[in-house]
Formats: C-alpha cells, structure tokens, sequence
C-alpha cells in the first residue's frame, strides 16, 4: 500500500471524524451545559413566530356575505345572546382533554404450495424438424424439446400486539381561525422532574361548536390531531445507544 493511499484513507475517516463532531456538537455542548443541574426549560415563546410553524390550510366553502339587519337583536353569525367564555379568538385558551387506551392485537398465518409443469416439442415445422440433429450434434428429441418444471413454497407468520394509555388534561392556545370558523389549536407542556424533562406538543383543529360550556374539548373531536410525547435528560440519555453507535448502525452494511 503506497503512502499516497495512506494519506487518502487518513483523510476520509479525519472527515467523517469532523462531520460526525459537528452533528452532535449541539447535542454535546447542552449535556455539558447541563452538568449538575439537568435540562432547561424552555422560555414561553409565540407559536406563530417558530422557524418550523405552518398555517394549516384545509379545504373551505365558499364564504357567504353578512346581511345587516339593524332592527334585530340578533347579530349574524352568533351562536348564543348572551356572551360565550368559549374559545373563539386567536389567542383564547382552551382545555383539552387526551384520554387514549388503545389496544390491538393482530395475528396472521399464510401457507402457499404450487407446483408448474410445461413441455413442448416440435414434431412437424415445414419438415426442418430433422435440420435440428445438424446444429446440435449431440442429438435432439423433437418429442421433448422443451421442460419446464417449478415448484414453490412460502410460510409466513406475524403478531402484532400494542397497548397504549395516555390521560392528560391541559392548555391549549387558538392560534389560527380558518375561512369557515374552526379553530386551529396549539398546546405544549414541559415538566421538570429530578432532572428529567418531559415534553407533550398536541395540534389540531376543532370546531367550536364541539368545545363544551366550561370551554374544555375531548382529543375526540380534534380534527388532524397530532401528539408528540417524549423527554430528554440523564435517564433518556442512559436509556439511548451513543451516537456513534446510532451512526454505525447506518452505516454498517451487514
């Protein structure tokens, strides 16, 4: 091996030394900052102004033109004469109710066997059927000139079984108001316990008619839901391989 392929080979793995640093250089330089004294909460910060926030965007009827009707009590679009503490606005808070128990077991089983048999021969072709013993000396059974036998076997068996149970209660802010009235709803939790941190984020959207009188909604009604429910701190981190072995299990072909 020349000392030109040496070279080469030292600055391939220098480079993936370096670019697998700076990947987990953020990640290293919080667990140092963290040393004593666990993960940090995060600041109340506006949903609206993350990097990552998008408006949703749902299919809408067309919008219908308010008529005025000063002689009438009644103001169009109103669900109610007097004054509602439901959620209505950008910014309202609501309750939301997350009771999931779900439960499913599956179980499958299939059994295939088939077996395929073809022949074919040439008897008659124009009479060049005796022109075959010349371009294959060795001989040819015009009888059986073809053979063709397969045979296949498959078995296969999976189980699935899953059990899961969340019950949470908490706060959610409206943060968008679509063109036919519901509203889009962002929540997030973090608790800080013995330097643990756990995360919940829940999204959707909810129409107001479904949220009830004491301005709480069940995850039920929640159009588009999505949870997110996690935590990081020293026992996710024990709980987890290294990133270098997360890395090599990538990249490991066999």
């Amino acid at each position: 091996m020349t000392r030109s392929t040496h070279i080469r080979r030292f600055a391939v793995t220098l480079s993936a030394i370096m670019v697998m640093t700076a990947l987990s250089g953020c990640n290293i330089a919080s667990r140092f900052s963290e040393i004593g004294d666990g993960p940090n909460l995060t600041t109340i910060q506006n949903p609206i102004a993350q990097k990552n926030y998008q408006p949703v965007s749902l299919p809408m009827p067309a919008p219908q033109i308010a008529e005025e009707n000063p002689s009438s009590l009644w103001r169009n679009g109103a669900r109610a004469f007097f004054k509602d503490h439901r959620a209505k606005e950008i910014g309202d808070i609501v309750t939301v109710q997350l009771n999931l128990a779900d439960s499913a077991e599956l179980a499958n089983s299939t059994d295939r066997d088939r077996t395929d048999s073809e022949a074919a021969n040439v008897t008659n072709l124009l009479g060049l059927e005796a022109e075959f013993t010349k371009v294959l000396p060795q001989g040819l059974d015009p009888a059986a000139v073809a053979n063709f036998g397969n045979r296949s076997q498959t078995l296969g068996e999976g189980a699935i079984s899953r059990s899961e149970t969340v019950d949470l209660t908490f706060a959610a802010v409206v943060t968008q108001i679509l063109p036919n009235g519901a509203l889009v709803i962002l929540g997030r939790q973090e608790i800080l316990v013995n330097s643990e941190l756990r995360e919940l984020m829940v999204t959707g959207v909810v129409r107001p008619e479904d949220i009830e009188s004491d301005n709480t909604v069940n995850h039920e009604k929640i159009a588009e839901m999505r949870v997110a429910y996690g935590g990081r701190g020293t026992l996710s981190q024990l709980q987890q391989p290294r990133w270098g072995t997360q890395v090599w299990d990538i990249i490991f072909p066999f």
